[in-house]
């Protein structure tokens, strides 16, 4: 599948906190772009934070369209925000602010089809909720305004030899199995088997599912979870034709032969999913959002503030986050 069809429109990349490593890295993806094959994008929100971290060619663009002629000349920028000063490594509210209004402005590109797909750049939770954000992320925001219910849409952190889905994600460790139930299991492995299928072009997806407790819970030996939720879920999934199998011991299925025999692992809390997939894939992670009618994805790591502006951060997954959104939004033509 071509990441780059001729006709389709160019990707839209909010560039996150202006503070952090964001906009350093959407630009030596866009230097890396002859190099990696990407797709054509468009950085989205204050272009002066590109040229704080960057000597190379950028051009301001007004309207989308503008960066397909664009982007061969220089790293196109929509401008929209003013982050006020910007000192790489010193977040601020100004740049909090720019932040949310570049990632609204990029979304809104992306769900009226201007823009080909979403791309989002990290950003820093503890300045966003400074200015009112109530939302857990990026995730979460993207979906109340694609019209979709929070426990619909899945993130997906998705590595060259792993795939996996936390069914809880940025809670305690203690509120986890209080959350947990048959239903949230099910809703979370039918997006998921839906977002594989079209967003990764497999047409009978294979989910296995981690156990909560060590050892999957021995038999009820050490937690029930399994039997009296996990294991129900997977039952039902079968039932209803999707390749389900687990619970499984969380300690013995991540191993290279183990993750042969999946598409994607069901993990119950954040932890679980993310050691495995950071351990294998710290610089080439990206986090999909399953379950929207926009394709969303993040490079799968934060902003980095103690290593913004000295030209030291690594590309390698916003590089992927871009690739991956285009061959996703080209897969979605194509269906």
């Amino acid at each position: 599948m071509p990441a780059d069809p001729t006709d389709a429109p160019p990707l839209a990349v909010s560039m996150g906190d202006p503070a952090g490593i964001g906009p350093e890295i959407v630009a030596k993806a866009w230097a890396a772009r002859a190099r990696h094959a990407l797709p054509r994008f468009f950085a989205v929100g204050d272009l002066r934070a590109i040229e704080r971290v960057w000597t190379g060619k950028v051009v301001a663009i007004s309207d989308p369209e503008e960066a397909v002629d664009a982007f061969d000349r220089g790293l196109p920028v929509l401008a929209i925000a003013d982050a006020g000063e910007i000192v790489p490594g010193a977040p601020d509210v100004d740049g909090a602010r720019c932040a949310i209004e570049s990632l609204e402005v990029a979304v809104g590109l992306a769900r009226s089809g201007t823009a080909g797909a979403l791309v989002t750049g990290p950003v820093s939770k503890a300045q966003l909720y400074r200015i009112g954000f109530t939302h857990p992320g990026q995730t979460e925001f993207v979906a109340e305004r694609c019209g979709i219910a929070r426990e619909n849409a899945v993130m997906m952190l998705a590595g060259p030899t792993l795939r996996v889905v936390p069914v809880t994600t940025h809670v305690p460790l203690a509120e986890v199995p209080g959350l947990l139930s048959v239903e949230l299991f099910v809703a979370k492995a039918r997006a998921t088997a839906r977002g594989l299928q079209r967003d990764f072009g497999i047409e009978s997806p294979r989910l296995a599912f981690a156990g909560l407790n060590p050892h999957a819970g021995e038999d009820g030996a050490i937690g029930r979870e399994e039997i009296e939720i996990i294991g129900p879920a997977v039952a039902q999934l079968v039932a209803e034709g999707i390749d389900a199998v687990g619970p499984m011991a969380a300690d013995s299925m991540f191993h290279a032969r183990a993750r042969a025999t999946y598409d994607a692992a069901i993990c119950p809390y954040h932890d679980q999913a993310l050691i495995p997939l950071k351990a294998l894939h710290f610089d080439e992670g990206v986090n999909m959002t399953l379950g929207l009618p926009i394709v969303r994805t993040s490079p799968d790591h934060g902003t980095a503030f103690g290593i913004a502006g000295t030209d030291s951060a690594e590309p390698g997954a916003m590089i992927a986050a871009i690739r991956l959104a285009g061959d996703a939004a080209a897969r979605r033509v194509a269906r």
